[in-house]
């Protein structure tokens, strides 16, 4: 059970990461003592300035820096009103319990984000160890951070700068994959009258999970493009893997509906057997489509197919919806009538690959 949980310290993205900060640490600290404005006793604060800069992605780097500078700076100000309040006569104790309280109250302002914790703990270094000269101390806590943030900033631009398209478009064929697996097995269980409540919830449990987990991905992706000299010539990349992902969405929105019209629908009666097995073969020929990768030479044959498949289906919906059959049961007609109607937006939304 413990090596998939291990499994992330060997990811060549980690191992990357780790390169980058440590180079980014070492160069921080050796050209720490030369930076203007701030006393060279206070070096360790750069390579702390790039550990609280250092992410995956460049985009991300720059933000979490700046809002961790803009947290600092707020709380070196709360840090010297608690100064001033000892200086005016009140208690030490009164003084840090103040510029706490404050720091962690400010640290509800959400916009800060990564900057939100640093306000309560600048205040109380600064309370802490400002000394006799805070405004010292508080300048060279503040200008070595930044230093240290800025290194690691140019590290992550100039050294292996991190791109996550391939990663994305990997994950994006994960849930296709799942999505055209998922919709065969229920297709099987429409044929043989072995649909099941809970195999269906299962499927869509499954199904979210992965979009979850395959929007995030993408979103890397995209986040990673952003000021990445790397991501210039692979525009197309980014721009693919969006396309693919609301064509995903919208698919596993559809697989959702119908497996939720499944549940809903009734007891299978023998006499509509003929159009329940057309509906199998619609949801089989329709997988079939999902589960084509981008530029697949087949993927034109698979859209026919699917396509005359859920003709077929409907046209049995259509004689049904004539005759007695419908007037004995209107709900069931409708259900199987949103039915095809799934299908038919799973198909439109893989038509754009074809």
């Amino acid at each position: 059970m413990a090596i998939p949980r291990l499994r992330g310290l060997f990811a060549l993205s980690r191992i990357v990461l780790a390169v980058r900060t440590a180079i980014a640490a070492a160069l921080a600290w050796y050209l720490a003592p030369f930076v203007p404005f701030a006393e060279a006793e206070y070096s360790y604060y750069a390579p702390l300035g790039v550990l609280v800069s250092m992410y995956p992605t460049l985009a991300r780097s720059a933000r979490s820096g700046a809002q961790t500078l803009l947290g600092l700076a707020i709380g070196i100000a709360l840090g010297i009103g608690g100064i001033s309040l000892v200086w005016l006569g009140a208690p030490g104790i009164v003084a840090l319990g103040l510029v706490v309280g404050i720091g962690v109250w400010l640290g509800g302002i959400e916009s800060l984000d990564a900057g939100r914790d640093w306000i309560a703990m600048a205040g109380l270094f600064v309370l802490l160890l400002g000394g006799a000269t805070p405004e010292d101390f508080s300048v060279s806590y503040l200008v070595t951070m930044a230093f240290g943030v800025a290194i690691g900033l140019v590290v992550n631009m100039v050294l292996f700068p991190p791109l996550y398209l391939q990663q994305a478009a990997a994950r994006l064929s994960t849930l296709r994959d799942a999505a055209a697996r998922h919709l065969h097995d229920i297709a099987d269980a429409v044929e043989t009258g072995e649909l099941s409540r809970d195999h269906l919830t299962d499927i869509v449990r499954d199904l979210h999970d992965t979009v979850g987990k395959v929007t995030e991905a993408v979103e890397d992706a995209d986040e990673s493009s952003q000021a990445n000299p790397r991501a210039r010539r692979r525009r197309e990349d980014r721009e693919l893997n969006r396309r693919r992902l609301h064509a995903l969405e919208r698919t596993v929105f559809s697989i959702r509906d119908l497996a939720d019209v499944l549940a809903r629908a009734d007891d299978r009666d023998s006499s509509r057997e003929a159009a329940h097995d057309l509906l199998a073969e619609a949801m089989r020929r329709s997988a079939d489509l999902i589960g084509q990768p981008p530029g697949s030479e087949t993927a034109a044959e698979h859209l026919e197919a699917a396509s005359a498949a859920l003709e077929r289906y409907t046209s049995a919906l259509d004689e049904a919806a004539s005759g007695a059959e419908a007037l004995a049961s209107p709900s069931g007609v409708a259900e199987e009538i949103t039915a095809a109607v799934c299908l038919r937006r799973m198909i439109d939304a893989s038509r754009p690959f074809v």
